[in-house]
């Protein structure tokens, strides 16, 4: 899948890794065609990788890019890309993170058959696969019936309109990558109802709606080609939150929520700990220098572990 774009440190061309998914093809296509306008002549060829994930053994942490991380370290590709939500976080030996997009829209969102969130009786099933979202549906709507989700977001979608679910929830991020969202009336999926929802509702995942490429630490050429991507406040909120997140252990499978924004000049970062029942939860937020984003990631978690979250997660 190449896509027009070089410059003579790589010798024209970029080998960019990634999942195979609708979503993420999307997603490397839309980065291969920004690097294509900074760098005119350099073709990037997009390298589809299947993962772990992909073939349904996700019980371990970095299912989803731990092939795309081998491929990159071999040699095989230059760089990969991934959802940043997706990864350890602590780098992986060999190699860093070299470019962080700018955010898109971090929240999670419903998608309900019938008419909407709040009309859904009780037992209604919610698909969904995340403990976190779970947790923060049970504290919202105990009544409802929480049920296992996976598969791609077109897959998701599937089941929904199949009657498998009455309601599932999705990142807004790749909805809006997918181009779902800013046309819904008009996408196959028209009958359903999408509603975002507030993050006082549902904190979202540390990393949701960010997207970084990893190359090897030594890669100097992919480095510079990578770098006009990157974002400054971007980079310093994902610091913060993965910093948040590891001092609870890392990985996707906790009821963890944390979201960072850059404001006057400053890191707010807002998180939250809830007991997989959603009956207990603990949560603040806090704000810290630009250049100082794992301390003040570290230093809010260590409030919340002070305050029970430890007990909630235990």
């Amino acid at each position: 899948m190449p896509v027009a774009a070089t410059n003579p440190s790589k010798n024209g061309r970029l080998r960019l890794g990634t999942r195979g998914s609708r979503l993420a093809l999307r997603q490397a296509e839309a980065f291969g065609a920004d690097l294509a306008t900074r760098h005119p002549g350099l073709e990037v060829e997009i390298v589809p990788i299947r993962t772990s994930g992909d073939l349904g053994r996700r019980e371990t942490l970095g299912a989803f890019v731990r092939e795309l991380q081998e491929a990159v370290r071999r040699g095989d590709v230059d760089c990969a890309l991934h959802c940043l939500k997706d990864l350890p976080t602590r780098d992986a030996e060999g190699l860093t993170l070299a470019a962080t997009l700018p955010r898109e829209d971090p929240r999670d969102a419903a998608i309900v058959r019938g008419d909407g969130w709040s009309a859904l009786i009780p037992g209604a099933r919610v698909g969904t696969g995340s403990v976190r979202r779970q947790a923060q549906i049970r504290a919202m709507r105990s009544e409802l019936s929480c049920a296992p989700l996976t598969g791609n977001v077109d897959t998701r979608l599937g089941k929904l309109v199949q009657g498998e679910y009455e309601a599932i929830v999705l990142a807004m991020a790749g909805l809006i990558r997918l181009g779902l969202a800013g046309a819904w009336d008009r996408s196959p999926y028209a009958a359903l109802r999408l509603e975002p929802f507030a993050e006082t509702e549902m904190l979202p995942a540390p990393g949701q709606g960010l997207l970084v490429a990893e190359a090897r630490e030594a890669d100097e050429a992919t480095h510079r080609l990578l770098a006009p991507l990157g974002d400054v406040q971007a980079d310093r909120c994902a610091r913060a939150e993965r910093a948040f997140l590891h001092a609870f252990g890392g990985g996707c499978s906790l009821p963890v929520g944390g979201l960072a924004r850059v404001r006057e000049g400053r890191i707010v970062l807002r998180g939250r700990v809830i007991s997989p029942d959603g009956a207990r939860r603990v949560e603040d937020e806090t704000s810290f220098d630009l250049e100082t984003p794992e301390a003040g990631g570290a230093a809010l978690a260590e409030m919340l572990l002070g305050r029970g979250a430890r007990e909630l997660l235990a």
